[in-house]
């Protein structure tokens, strides 16, 4: 077997780290700055910012799977790498280096989108997101999203994670973050996407709950997929 096949076959942790940070970083420009865009052109109207928000962000989420999904598995999200570990489809020791390289690409990713619409790169948001109802709402999101990944048929990951967080967007009232990465770079943006820092902690909390939930009822539902 030659070098070339065998990194192809199985790539590295290196190849995937990048794929992993790479990922990371354009999800959070996609979310950052087609939120900065929405609101420049939306003219005040949030739910139109916030439909072209979605549309943006559903997009990018299922290219970017589609196209590092087969280097390192398209996760971006640290929950999802802590799940994968716990069932021994990645090593704790693969798994965190995953979780590094997710939380410096969203803030690589925050500094994107600043710069690419002439923004100061350092920020902190001011926006609040907290209480019960955001928490729970974060619970929802990131425990519907784990059941998605858990149990969608093979080759249709990405169009129904991405046909999930879109609607989730929508039906959630935290809009959907269910990924501590993603709060953690959106701290970094006070733009329309933002969460301010003081909101994070909760957040992340409320999406470990939702994962730990997700794989609780995964295992309650068996281990049939449909399709």
């Amino acid at each position: 077997m030659t070098t070339s096949t065998r990194t192809s076959a199985h790539p590295t942790l290196s190849q995937r780290w990048l794929a992993e940070l790479l990922g990371t970083a354009v999800l959070l420009a996609v979310v950052i700055g087609s939120g900065i865009m929405a609101e420049h052109l939306a003219g005040g109207n949030v739910a139109i910012a916030l439909l072209a928000n979605t549309a943006a962000t559903v997009g990018g989420l299922y290219v970017l799977i589609e196209v590092l999904g087969p280097i390192s598995g398209a996760h971006f999200n640290p929950v999802v790498s802590a799940v994968m570990a716990w069932r021994a489809e990645l090593s704790w020791r693969d798994a965190l280096a995953y979780v590094a390289a997710q939380l410096v690409g969203a803030l690589l990713g925050a500094w994107l989108a600043h710069a690419m619409f002439d923004l100061p790169l350092l920020q902190l948001s001011a926006k609040l997101r907290s209480g019960p109802a955001q928490w729970l709402a974060e619970v929802v999101a990131t425990a519907g999203l784990l059941l998605v990944i858990l149990r969608a048929p093979a080759g249709r990951a990405s169009s129904l994670v991405a046909a999930y967080i879109g609607a989730a967007y929508w039906f959630t009232a935290s809009t959907s973050f269910a990924n501590p990465a993603a709060a953690w770079g959106r701290m970094f943006s006070d733009s329309f996407a933002g969460i301010a820092p003081a909101s994070v902690p909760g957040f992340v909390l409320a999406q470990c709950v939702g994962a730990v939930l997700a794989v609780g009822l995964n295992r309650l539902l068996g281990h049939h997929k449909a399709g």
